[in-house]
């Protein structure tokens, strides 16, 4: 595979960008993406949901006061606000000329893990996706600050039933197990002790707030310091530890080039980590310069995301509903705003069990042949989606028209896959024959049936 195209699709979510990095030259490729400017406005489908905690006690009331099919009309209301959700931050991710600050938002959105499904008010997951956005190549201390107090974390994770007489202990563990330092750099006492620094940390408008009716004003000892310490000095006293950074290194290392780090590139990474205080974007630019200059193509299994996306490109397809993509995503376990659980999505190979593998050569048979990629029967349980799924859709997919059979396998396999053996390359020229003429008619269809054999094959799903 190209290198540009393989670092294309590692720093973005498709071949798109692959021109650009090799007209550009990687490193200012990165201060292109660093510098990339993002819309703060409020989405307009979140016009009608509630923003402010006296508009939510509101809706409660209303919820509460209707009768069961109004009730079921308001909940499918706000359901149906998260998928626009999830459609509008698909478009971003398609739209951008520079996806890195999309691509690390994701990267933040599966670290620090907030659901829809949970949380329940999408101004709150709105909120917290922005931060992530705003603070996506800033400073990880202060990035994990804004996370943890914020409405939508504390309702996440339990904290607002963290009160001084009856503590609540979920958000002070996995502040320390997920988000910081990772199991065995911390002890019981720590999480106890963090618990009730964290108690009373409950919802605000803008922010969550300490409410002092519910606060544990208790001296505690954590990590060997005793105070009165709440969540700003909690997590000044957590990236004093030796094992902060090495979490955070090896999850960077996962999404954007290895399923499996080694530990002394983890190591290597995190001690630079530390030596910069902490700022993401010196990190990123360390790690992708350094590992650019290595051969490391076939290190990852692509994510649903980049393998979707990267076919959408390829095709040149421009009219699929963003809400039909969400949805396949969510087939393909990779549902936005709704990981399964707190550690959110494992990767690796769980993006390549059997089922998402058929799943992927059905989407592959299906744009190739101009369909949209589910079927209807697939959608009999979601009614959130307002198009004919059978409706044809154009694709066409650009090859070099003066070349022989041989110049144009070559040609997709530098953009398709990591590798190809002699067994691939001799089912490849049965399909596109020695005496193949790219000026015959139906000489598109034939390159479309090569195209859909290549990312039918295991190679095409890694990168």
């Amino acid at each position: 595979m190209n290198k540009n195209t393989l670092w294309s699709l590692r720093l973005g979510f498709s071949g798109k960008q692959s021109k650009a990095i090799m007209e550009m030259g990687l490193s200012n490729f990165l201060e292109k993406s660093f510098s990339s400017s993002f819309d703060k406005m409020v989405p307009s489908f979140l016009d009608n949901s509630p923003k402010s905690l006296k508009e939510l006690r509101a809706k409660r009331q209303e919820i509460k006061s209707s009768n069961s099919a109004n009730v079921k009309e308001l909940l499918k209301a706000e359901i149906k606000v998260s998928q626009e959700m999830k459609a509008w931050w698909l478009q971003k991710m398609i739209a951008e000329n520079f996806p890195l600050r999309e691509k690390m938002t994701c990267f933040w959105h599966n670290h620090f893990v907030c659901t829809f499904q949970k949380v329940k008010v999408n101004h709150w997951i709105f909120q917290h996706n922005q931060i992530l956005r705003e603070n996506a190549f800033g400073n990880f201390k202060t990035l994990t600050k804004k996370v943890i107090q914020s409405n939508a974390m504390v309702r996440y994770l339990d904290n607002v039933d963290n009160r001084r007489d009856d503590i609540n202990e979920n958000l002070s563990r996995e502040l320390l197990e997920l988000f910081t330092l990772g199991i065995g750099n911390y002890t019981e006492d720590d999480i106890k002790n963090g618990a009730k620094g964290l108690a009373g940390l409950n919802l605000g408008e803008d922010h969550a707030v300490y409410r002092p009716f519910l606060e544990n004003d208790d001296t505690i000892t954590y990590f060997g310091k005793t105070g009165k310490f709440k969540a700003d000095e909690m997590i000044d006293i957590i990236f004093e530890q030796k094992a902060v950074p090495y979490l955070i290194t090896r999850k960077i290392l996962k999404w954007f080039v290895y399923d499996n780090p080694k530990e002394e590139l983890v190591t290597y990474y995190g001690d630079y980590f530390r030596k910069v205080d902490f700022e993401i974007k010196p990190l990123l630019t360390k790690i992708f310069t350094e590992e650019f200059s290595k051969d490391n193509t076939g290190s990852k299994i692509k994510d649903p995301l980049v393998y979707i996306l990267q076919l959408m490109n390829e095709l040149n397809v421009e009219q699929l509903n963003p809400k039909l993509l969400a949805f396949y995503l969510k087939q393909q376990g990779m549902d936005l705003f709704n990981q399964p659980n707190v550690k959110g999505w494992n990767g690796g190979k769980e993006w390549l069990s059997s089922q998402v593998y058929l799943q992927r050569n059905n989407v592959a048979d299906l744009l190739c042949n101009g369909r949209n990629i589910s079927r209807r029967a697939q959608f009999t349980d979601n009614d959130m989606i307002n198009e004919n799924i059978d409706q044809l859709i154009k694709v066409s997919l650009n090859w070099n028209k003066t070349g022989n059979n041989k110049t144009i396998i070559t040609e997709l396999q530098d953009r398709l896959l990591f590798q190809a053996d002699e067994s691939l390359q001799k089912d490849w020229e049965t399909i596109l024959k020695y005496d193949f003429n790219p000026k015959a008619k139906g000489s598109d269809n034939a390159v479309m049936r090569l195209f859909n054999n290549m990312i039918k094959t295991p190679e095409f799903q890694i990168i």
